[in-house]
């Protein structure tokens, strides 16, 4: 059985939910390796965790020369470890870096590339959305080893036990990858909200909410639901919340288990950057708000009272 590559995305010392959708996701491909990058002892840590979600080897590209540069390291690893495995696939999680990687490695692998699939098969056949995810294609690579990224949460992780066989692999860096150095780094300050991009639940105010006081009742049902919190283009054009939480074309594409769109109009802008949700609940005053034909359920009411009176109910039934 031909080896599928998972890049591996990591944050102090645990493997990301994006990657352990991968490694199940590549089962369907063929068998699961997973490739880590990144200074000495990076690997040692999520050896344990890919294990449990399948991985058959594990590639150990580990430098500080590595860690001291931008993307173009990443993706020479990744070729170096392609060449050396001859995968029939290569999966990486959508996010803005791992594109660029995929990119840089297509083209060192003549290969094609794929972006944003939300599903595979086993013929190596990917769905997206494209449009503005007014519509759905199926695509395939018809050239050299398929490179794809895969939007978080289109597949739910599944534990699968795996050898994690660990193959140490040695790059030597060219100096074109070497340009653009890493000078500073620094820690954006996170709450105890789960990330947006990767969420599985996510709670999302709209301009009905009035004001920036009011959002507290939008934070308050997302945070009886461990959720996420999102806001529409309108929310982030007032100032009342930063662009890092806009959800639509031109902010954050999302596509959790449940999204809650609360006095969300569903704008195409905003539809496009969720739609793909498995679970979609629209509260809004207006029968007549196009989020409803996205809405596996909605309810037309005030959303002051409906979205209190849901964070009390769900803290009941948690409680």
């Amino acid at each position: 059985m031909a080896e599928v590559l998972v890049l591996v995305d990591s944050l102090d010392g645990k493997v990301k939910k994006p990657t352990l959708e991968l490694l199940t996701a590549a089962r369907q491909l063929g068998e699961p390796s997973a490739v880590v990058v990144g200074a000495p002892g990076t690997a040692a840590p999520l050896k344990n965790q890919l294990a449990e979600y399948g991985a058959a080897k594990i590639y150990v590209v580990e430098s500080d020369e590595i860690a001291g540069f931008s993307v173009a390291p990443k993706a020479e690893a990744l070729a170096a470890v392609a060449g050396q495995a001859s995968p029939a696939a290569v999966l990486l999680s959508s996010t803005a870096e791992n594109k660029e990687i995929a990119a840089r490695l297509a083209i060192k692998l003549e290969s094609g590339l794929l972006y944003d699939a939300v599903g595979l098969d086993a013929e190596g056949t990917a769905t997206q959305q494209i449009f503005g995810a007014a519509t759905s294609v199926q695509s395939k690579v018809s050239k050299g080893t398929p490179v794809i990224t895969v939007r978080p949460n289109s597949f739910a992780p599944e534990p699968s036990t795996g050898a994690a066989e660990e193959v140490a692999v040695e790059v030597s860096l060219s100096d074109s990858a070497k340009a653009a150095k890493i000078v500073d780094t620094v820690v954006e300050e996170k709450g105890s909200r789960p990330q947006l991009s990767d969420a599985s639940v996510v709670v999302s105010g709209g301009r009905g909410i009035g004001n920036a006081d009011n959002f507290a009742v939008i934070e308050n049902l997302a945070d009886t639901l461990g959720a996420a919190v999102g806001a529409s283009r309108a929310v982030v054009d007032a100032g009342w919340v930063p662009h890092t939480m806009q959800v639509g074309q031109t902010g954050v594409t999302v596509s959790p288990q449940l999204y809650i769109a609360v006095g969300i109009s569903g704008a195409i802008q905003h539809r496009a950057g969720m739609q793909t949700s498995k679970t979609i609940v629209a509260i809004n005053k207006d029968p007549e708000a196009p989020i409803f034909e996205l809405a596996d359920f909605g309810v037309v009411g005030d959303l002051f009272q409906v979205a209190p009176q849901l964070a009390d109910e769900i803290t009941k039934r948690k409680g």
